[in-house]
């Protein structure tokens, strides 16, 4: 709806007619015909990874130029030295902005042993008090999942994520607003998550976050890293040394220092 509604609002300034085209359709279709039509030149896609590689192959036979910003398993590192607050307010935005439905969203928050127990503790506190609401509510934080097969995929990796050892600490639960329509979903977090666990090393694409403890900094980077994933990153101290340090050995496009998700 948002870009139907650029193309009406182009055409109303006075753009003229043929220069911002909005095709709407499904991507097996209308996005196939894009890719592989000889007159277009440049393909730009956000989305999953697995569409990007069909993309990039079908883009091959014009030799079109391509751009494409895939999946995520983003890590966000909370140093033992760290504001904890400002931490706190960064994890919680990196992972539940947009219900976690971002490519880059901090999905991994890897938490310094030390500060782990009070750091955690917080988080779920702080989660709890977020309430999933009407989208159209201009005072809502946390919105509809997109679609029922979305929230049943989140769901299911819930189900994993507990099966495999994983606690949940808040949220868990499909949520209800009290209308009977849309798809909702509680806020969640998830402790004493291993690198290992699924719901460590999958894109979920929705509202939960798993929180994996370190030991020292090596263990935080070799943490971050371990990942099939390059899109982002963040690491929070209050050491500039030490922030520039770990942002240069992340092996991400964009590393936020003591923030998250600001462009």
């Amino acid at each position: 709806l948002t870009a139907i509604a650029l193309g009406e609002i182009a055409l109303e300034v006075g753009l003229p007619p043929g220069v911002l085209n909005v095709v709407t359709g499904p991507g097996s279709s209308v996005g196939q015909a894009i890719v592989e039509h000889p007159g277009i030149d440049k393909i730009a896609f956000t989305g999953d990874t697995t569409t990007g590689k069909g993309i990039m192959r079908g883009a091959a036979d014009t030799l079109k130029q391509i751009t494409l910003e895939l999946g995520g398993k983003s890590p966000n590192i909370v140093l033992a030295d760290a504001d904890l607050d400002a931490a706190l307010r960064g994890a919680t935005t990196g992972i539940f902005y947009g219900k976690g439905e971002v490519c880059a969203a901090g999905s991994r928050l890897l938490v310094d042993r030390a500060i782990k127990d009070e750091f955690i503790d917080k988080l779920a506190a702080r989660t709890k008090k977020m309430v999933p609401g009407d989208p159209m509510n201009p005072k809502t934080k946390l919105g509809a999942i997109a679609s029922k097969t979305q929230l049943e995929r989140v769901l299911n990796y819930v189900a994993i994520g507990t099966k495999e050892g994983g606690t949940i600490v808040a949220g868990g639960h499909r949520a209800d607003i009290g209308t009977g329509k849309g798809w909702f979903m509680e806020p969640t977090v998830f402790a004493d998550v291993t690198p290992a666990m699924t719901i460590a090393r999958e894109e979920i694409f929705g509202p939960v976050l798993a929180a994996i403890e370190f030991a020292d900094l090596e263990e935080a980077i070799a943490r971050a890293n371990d990942t099939i994933y390059g899109l982002a990153a963040a690491v929070w101290t209050r050491d500039v040394k030490k922030a520039h340090h770990v942002a240069r050995r992340l092996k991400a496009g964009t590393v936020w220092v003591n923030a998250y998700n600001l462009y």
